[in-house]
């Protein structure tokens, strides 16, 4: 069966819609094949000047953000008995480097979570893989003075 695609708009990093927005899916299909976990956001800065709100806010993105959204797919998965989970994540997930400490902090623990449920999920046939591509140019905004949000890569 062929479905018309539908825009439904997910801010990752605001774990409390996130339950919200899978219903919606789960409602409008019935069910998800394939759930491709590709968001992001990165922050650049020595670890004394980036502020422990915004360690916050970069793993609410990276680890939170996925991992709410693949557990409120998986049941879904889990039941049918079939489907494949994928996380796209970075090197950096693997090995970190100087003025990335909060994003990867946040990939090493995605790909600490994926492993685990990758292995847990065997039973149930469903696949889970973790894609860990080296460094990317992607969007950014210059930042005005005093505003960290700017800074952020999205």
């Amino acid at each position: 069966q062929t479905y018309a695609p539908k825009l439904i708009l997910l801010d990752i990093s605001d774990i409390n819609c996130i339950r919200d927005v899978a219903k919606e899916i789960l409602n409008c299909y019935g069910c998800v094949d394939i759930l491709i976990n590709n968001a992001s956001m990165k922050v650049k800065g020595a670890v004394q000047s980036i502020s422990l709100e915004l360690d916050k806010k970069i793993m609410d993105a990276n680890y939170f953000g996925p991992i709410t959204l693949t557990k409120a797919i998986l049941p879904n998965m889990i039941s049918r008995r079939t489907g494949q989970i994928v996380l796209i994540n970075s090197i950096q997930g693997k090995i970190g480097i100087p003025f990335r400490a909060a994003y990867a902090a946040s990939k090493h623990a995605a790909v600490g979570f994926f492993d685990c449920l990758r292995a847990e999920m065997e039973e149930f046939d469903i696949s889970v893989s973790t894609v860990n591509p080296t460094f990317i140019c992607s969007y950014h905004q210059q930042p005005a003075p005093g505003n960290w949000e700017a800074s952020i890569w999205k």
